[in-house]
């Protein structure tokens, strides 16, 4: 449950990043992010410092680079070559595609790296689950030119951060809990967008102080940017690392392809978009794929 929350979030953080962009600039929005996650995680885990799960607790030094690490991986990296996707590739829906591709590149990392145990259920979920993801995603699309190869280099580059990030949410001693996790790894994360942004745009307030020239539009984006915070960044990514680190990176990363078959639900009931019925069939081959990926032996 904690695992399909943290996607069905993100799969509609998409409108919001669009919402947040109308206002402000790709970096101006991560810094505005990533800063109002650390200001309410803060005050959650001060507020509940007695509370074993929601608590902040303090870091052992011999830790600290691992949560340097994981924020270097995702979300600094990993973000910063997303965006490079959607601007070097033709087609917003091979980019979406080839973002989405975790999945296949998890079991390898995992063992490669972990040793986890990757089994015949896994990778037979893993096929299925992917192939209807590439319906549901490709299925009634015509803009089908991929761009620049350096768009499908960033593509393949920000899969593997974010398995990597994965990979080190496992390695990341027991002891701590979910919402330490996440406060330290987004803090070194920001701590790395705050230099890019002042040397790309200069230290300056993104937003106008002057709330008479404040149009609809920018209280738009700034509602996505409070949604990009609170729901996408601090309660996704806590139940993310929960879950990855209770089902390990193979079965977590699975998950990922459900992710469009939530985006296209919601443009489905909300927006009455039109599903062809390949797109059904996708959906139905995601949610197989899942169950067989989670299925144990013996």
């Amino acid at each position: 449950m904690a695992v399909i929350t943290s996607m069905l979030i993100w799969s509609v953080s998409g409108i919001a990043i669009k919402t947040a962009l109308l206002s402000f600039s790709n970096l101006s929005l991560l810094v505005m992010r990533f800063t109002l996650a650390i200001v309410v995680l803060l005050l959650i885990g001060l507020c509940c410092q007695s509370n074993a799960t929601l608590g902040l607790q303090k870091l052992d030094k011999k830790d600290i680079p691992l949560f340097l690490l994981a924020g270097f991986f995702q979300p600094c990296l990993y973000y910063l070559f997303e965006t490079y996707t959607y601007d070097a590739l033709s087609s917003p829906t091979i980019a979406e595609t080839l973002l989405s591709t975790n999945p296949v590149l998890a079991p390898i990392f995992a063992w490669l790296i972990l040793r986890e145990r990757v089994t015949r259920y896994n990778i037979i979920g893993i096929a299925i689950s992917t192939i209807g993801m590439v319906m549901l995603v490709l299925i009634g699309s015509t803009n089908f030119r991929l761009g620049n190869a350096w768009g499908l280099l960033a593509a393949f580059l920000a899969v593997s951060t974010a398995v990597l990030y994965s990979v080190i949410l496992r390695r990341i001693p027991a002891k701590y809990n979910s919402l330490t996790i996440v406060f330290y790894v987004q803090l070194c994360a920001l701590f790395l967008f705050y230099p890019m942004w002042g040397i790309k745009e200069g230290i300056h307030c993104p937003i106008s102080l002057d709330i008479t020239a404040w149009t609809t539009q920018l209280w738009q984006s700034v509602a996505g940017v409070v949604y990009l915070s609170l729901f996408a960044t601090i309660t996704a990514f806590i139940l993310f690392c929960y879950s990855v680190r209770q089902i390990g990176v193979t079965k977590g990363n699975v998950f990922n392809n459900i992710r469009p078959l939530f985006t296209a639900l919601f443009m489905f009931f909300v927006f009455d978009e039109h599903l062809p019925a390949g797109k059904w069939i996708g959906m139905f081959l995601i949610i197989v794929g899942l169950f067989i990926s989670q299925k144990k032996i013996g």
